[in-house]
């Protein structure tokens, strides 16, 4: 049987390709752009909320409104480039949260239209996958996606990035942001990042649950007693806030270490790459390096510039789709917000 193929129209391309991408699938909003595999501009702006809030799909939304353009400015500025010199405009299509996702997506049509560019729709989890095979080298990998949203072990095969295995209730990212919440961390830069610096300076560790069924994951159970024992440990004084960071950290890095070493022995893989805005951790990557040290694999991460949610990784993702022959009508450039990474035909690679 063969498989139909589902990827939109293709197009021809020219012989040198610049790609301007534009990413806002949450509180981040950047635009960057790439000419075949360089990084030419890369800004971005972050919606802080302060400590013990999260981040309102609509408030979102109005940040980004507010500064895509003097973004969208610094990119062109940065790369020393004019619309002219741009052969295709990329934005996220999704996964991600409806309000920002919308707002981003009408201004990369708006931009596509005026200028007279075609238009690309990208996979937000495949952008990361992309930017990081890119900035690492990394050929074909065991992919860990771990971010605010979302929480995947992926590999390649068959023209499609498959997932092996998930988180099946929230995310890493989300668990680590909404327990930051309850002890009040701050925002700035990100909650995620604050834990891990809190995290250092403990080393007692405080048994909480370790869930992991089979290939995938889950991260409500650990929440909900973390966020229990805070109330209760804390204003006693039998555990800092430091513990408890350095406890979450170690339980839940071990419990992704463990599905991403389980998938790298079912696709007999020496290679492993972590994506997404946990993936700057530097915890996260010395377990991980433990694990392929001992199996005799390679480690491949990068740090916040690409790591965490931004247009380049959209521009590289949207380039070679490009240089694949793939663009997106303007009838079909809507938004999904559950928009998973093994529904894209991978048509660039072989």
């Amino acid at each position: 049987l063969t498989q139909q193929s589902t990827a939109p129209r293709r197009t021809p391309w020219p012989a040198m390709t610049v790609v301007i991408g534009f990413e806002g699938s949450a509180n981040k909003i950047g635009v960057g752009i790439v000419r075949d595999g360089v990084v030419l501009s890369n800004p971005r702006r972050t919606y802080i909320t302060p400590p013990g809030q999260g981040f309102l799909p609509s408030e979102t939304a109005r940040h980004h409104r507010g500064v895509v353009l003097t973004v969208l400015k610094e990119a062109l500025q940065q790369a020393g480039l004019t619309p002219a010199d741009i052969d295709c405009v990329a934005y996220t299509k999704g996964p991600g949260m409806g309000a920002p996702l919308v707002t981003v997506a009408i201004v990369a049509r708006t931009v596509a239209q005026l200028w007279r560019k075609p238009l690309l729709g990208v996979n937000h989890c495949i952008g990361h996958i992309e930017m990081g095979r890119l900035i690492t080298g990394a050929t074909n990998p065991t992919v860990l996606y771990v971010s605010g949203g979302n929480t995947q072990v992926i590999a390649y095969s068959e023209r499609r990035y498959r997932i092996f295995g998930e988180t099946i209730d929230i995310a890493v990212g989300n668990c680590l942001d909404r327990f930051a919440r309850v002890i009040k961390i701050s925002n700035d830069p990100s909650p995620g990042y604050n834990i891990e610096q809190m995290a250092k300076k403990s080393s007692r560790f405080v048994e909480l649950p370790y869930t992991v069924k089979g290939m995938d994951v889950s991260f409500s159970g650990i929440l909900s007693f973390v966020e229990e024992m805070a109330h209760k440990l804390l204003g006693s004084g039998e555990c800092s806030a430091e513990d408890l960071c350095f406890s979450l950290q170690e339980t839940v890095f071990a419990m992704l270490v463990e599905i991403t070493e389980r998938a790298m022995a079912h696709c007999g893989s020496q290679e492993v790459m972590i994506v997404g805005g946990v993936g700057c951790n530097l915890r996260l990557q010395e377990m991980m390096g433990v694990m392929c040290a001992e199996r005799g694999a390679r480690l491949f991460a990068t740090d916040e510039r690409f790591c965490i949610d931004n247009g380049a990784m959209i521009a590289q993702a949207g380039w070679e789709m490009f240089r694949s022959g793939q663009v997106t009508e303007l009838k079909d450039s809507w938004i999904t917000q559950r928009f998973r990474t093994d529904e894209v035909e991978v048509t660039w690679r072989d």
